[in-house]
C-alpha cells in the first residue's frame, strides 16, 4: 500500500470549499428500532414516543424526536464532509417545520454560507445552512451550524 493513497471518507478542508457551495446527503429511512433505541438511550420517554395508543397527541402515527432527525443528519455530515477535518461544533440554531414519523425517509441539502479563516493553526470558522427534507421533498427541519474546520 502506498503512503500517498487517498483516505476514503476524509472530510473537506476549508480551502477546498467555497461560500455558496452546496452538498446533498444520502437518504435514510427512520425505523421503529431507531426510535426505540434513541428514546431509550436519551431518556426521552415522552408519551407520544412510547405509547402507540395515546390519542391526545397533536398528530397521528409514530413521531420521532427532532433531536433524532438532527442526529441522523449530523451523522451523514460527519461521515461525508467533516470526518477528520471537523475540529469543533461551535453553534447550532434549529427550527422544526414539520413532523418526522417512523417510516419517513430524510435527507439534507447543505449550503456553505461563510468561511472565516482564523489567525492561527490553519483553521477556519465555517457556517452552513442545512435544510432537512422528507421523502416528498418537504422541508421538515432547517438549521444553521457553525464549525471549525482544519486546513490542508
Amino acid at each position: 500500500m502506498t503512503r500517498d493513497a487517498q483516505m476514503l471518507g476524509q472530510g473537506v478542508y476549508w480551502q477546498d470549499i467555497a461560500e455558496g457551495q452546496r452538498f446533498k446527503t444520502f437518504r435514510r429511512t427512520i425505523t421503529e428500532t431507531d426510535l426505540v433505541n434513541f428514546i431509550s438511550v436519551t431518556g426521552m420517554l415522552e408519551t407520544i414516543f412510547i405509547d402507540t395508543t395515546f390519542e391526545h397527541g397533536a398528530m397521528k402515527g409514530r413521531p420521532v424526536p427532532g433531536a433524532l432527525t438532527y442526529g441522523l443528519i449530523e451523522g451523514f455530515i460527519m461521515q461525508g464532509m467533516i470526518q477528520g477535518t471537523g475540529l469543533a461544533l461551535l453553534e447550532v440554531h434549529q427550527k422544526m417545520l414539520a413532523p418526522v414519523m417512523v417510516g419517513d425517509t430524510i435527507w439534507a441539502e447543505i449550503e456553505i454560507t461563510s468561511i472565516r479563516p482564523t489567525s492561527k493553526h490553519n483553521r477556519a470558522v465555517v457556517a452552513s445552512r442545512i435544510d432537512v427534507k422528507n421523502q416528498d421533498g418537504k422541508d421538515v427541519m432547517t438549521y444553521t451550524a457553525t464549525r471549525m474546520l482544519a486546513g490542508r
